[in-house]
């Protein structure tokens, strides 16, 4: 049955258009390993977001654009807008940085203060920040003094409680921010609690740009809950965009009122098919190919079935042929089944990688939860 459409609480004049004007935004969320330009090419063709964000570029003394994250705006086809995320906390390097992308297609520059792994915040960068709220000010003042077009900021609430949010939206309003994302979790919850939306919801009320709202946002319902609950002008989707691709397309239908298309696992299959050709590499041997695309399929597990047995089989091959054989058995041998559109409940996406360790980068494929 189909629902009345949604209404938004705010527009965004200087923002690209969605794909669909009026509707609220989605954006794919900057997850590293994850959106490079490949990723973003299948994501498109199967249904692009309104905007997409890069991995982030690391900013230091000796930094340079990484080459291939910089291929991901330079030889973008997609027809959507690129935002550019930095992760850095020099002031100086930002500045430099900032210019040198603006030299590039990008349709603004993000500043990542939310990565939550240990070995991110240690540094003083990412979610770090938010433990020092005077620089940050420094750093929104400094960026936006660079750049004349879009700029825009990811942020969680606070680093392990809420004390300094209020001060840093305060911050993000004063150095004019065009769009500010809100992860609703404190970095020293990572991705283990539940998402506080009432905190996005302040934000929503605090600043005068608009946000979008991250954090679990599992499907088109949910994106429907979690705007209603927040009053966000739209919402920023990571693991569940690894997990089901279409979810953009879907939310579209969503917004629109209209029933959301059912996914088959036969287009499950497909969508794998074109993951792993897109993302081959003749330097990358077999087996290290192979190991990458397990890592995307353990997201896309959640929904194939509810005991886990593909994700179970999947997670033992070392071929191509013996993963291309497990999607096979799993998937075609009832084509027309629907893809779960929330993930099955108990079914877990890293079993090794709930609580990332002190070494890991947090922020990887192995542990995007966005």
């Amino acid at each position: 049955m189909m629902s009345a459409p949604i209404s938004l609480r705010t527009n965004a004049a200087t923002l690209p258009a969605p794909i669909r004007p009026g509707q609220p935004i989605t954006a794919l969320a900057p997850m590293q390993d994850v959106t490079d330009l490949a990723f973003m090419r299948v994501i498109a063709e199967i249904g692009a977001p309104d905007y997409f964000f890069t991995e982030f570029f690391r900013v230091h003394a000796q930094s340079r654009l990484e080459k291939h994250i910089l291929c991901s705006i330079d030889e973008n086809t997609t027809g959507r807008p690129v935002f550019a995320q930095l992760i850095g906390e020099d002031l100086l390097h930002i500045e430099r940085s900032a210019r040198e992308l603006l030299r590039h297609p990008v349709a603004g520059v993000d500043l990542n203060l939310g990565c939550p792994a240990p070995k991110v915040y240690k540094k003083n960068v990412g979610g770090g920040l938010l433990r020092d709220p005077d620089h940050v000010d420094a750093i929104l003042g400094l960026m936006r003094a660079a750049i004349p077009g879009l700029f825009t900021v990811k942020m969680r609430i606070g680093f392990e409680d809420t004390r300094n949010f209020d001060r840093i939206l305060d911050s993000v309003k004063r150095h004019g921010v065009d769009l500010l994302t809100v992860h609703g979790r404190t970095v020293k919850e990572m991705y283990r609690s539940e998402v506080h939306y009432d905190w996005i919801a302040h934000a929503v009320q605090r600043v005068t740009c608009p946000v979008l709202a991250n954090g679990n946002v599992t499907s088109p319902e949910a994106a429907i809950r979690i705007l209603e609950t927040t009053g966000a002008r739209g919402v920023m989707i990571g693991r569940h965009a690894i997990r089901n691709p279409w979810i953009f397309r879907q939310c579209r239908e969503r917004f629109a009122g209209l029933d959301v298309s059912t996914v088959t696992l036969a287009e499950v299959r497909a969508y794998i098919d074109r993951l792993y050709r897109a993302t081959a590499d003749p330097d990358v041997p077999e087996r290290a190919h192979v190991n990458k695309m397990k890592k995307y399929l353990n997201f896309v597990g959640q929904s194939v079935d509810a005991a886990g047995a593909f994700l179970h089989d999947m997670r033992r091959t070392q071929t191509e042929a013996e993963l291309f054989a497990v999607c096979d058995r799993h998937l075609l041998e009832q084509p027309t089944r629907a893809f779960s559109p929330e993930p099955y409940p108990g079914i877990i996406a890293r079993p090794n990688c709930e609580t990332p360790s002190a070494e890991s980068d947090g922020c990887s494929l192995d542990t995007v939860t966005a």
